[in-house]
């Protein structure tokens, strides 16, 4: 079986592969058929067809949305799935401030499901800076004083220490 992740950023293929490993692939032999042992996972470099920033639940989903079926249409088919991994900022109601929010989609060309991640809530200064038109990976590393965050654990990562890894 091969599943293709809709990126080139080796978190969100790593991504794919833990929640793989953690199943042995089992649920998708269930429901796909085939043998779990051999479930290979492809890093599918594909547009989101999103802005460089998503903001709000609606563009980052899209952007998730986007990703997976663009795997299925690409060259270097046939997948089986593929997945799209998206990450935005968005605010709650209820809730003061900008959070990161992390949406995903899975598509096997028919069906598409979709799951959200953990939120986190930005720092003021990074969310000043995302609200006047700043993307969130470059901010990160201007702060954290570094470069390629959003390859290395993502803003989430970064935010939690590493206990939380996402993607940018």
């Amino acid at each position: 079986m091969r599943v293709g992740v809709g990126s080139g950023n080796p978190v969100k293929r790593r991504a794919v592969e833990q929640v793989l490993e953690s199943s042995r692939g089992t649920d998708l032999v269930d429901e796909l058929g085939g043998d779990p042992r051999t479930v290979a996972v492809e890093s599918v470099p594909v547009s989101s067809g999103v802005s460089e920033q998503p903001t709000g639940h609606a563009e980052t989903i899209a952007g998730a949305e986007n990703r997976a079926e663009g795997v299925l249409d690409a060259d270097q088919g046939p997948y089986d799935l593929g997945v799209g991994i998206e990450g935005g900022v968005a605010g709650f109601d209820g809730a003061d401030g900008l959070f990161l929010v992390m949406w995903a989609a899975v598509s096997d060309g028919s069906r598409v499901g979709r799951g959200a991640g953990p939120s986190l809530e930005l720092p003021t200064d990074i969310a000043t800076r995302i609200d006047e038109g700043e993307e969130l990976g470059p901010v990160m590393d201007d702060v954290l004083d570094t470069n390629g965050v959003a390859r290395r654990g993502g803003a989430a990562g970064a935010l939690t220490n590493g206990r939380v890894a996402a993607p940018t």
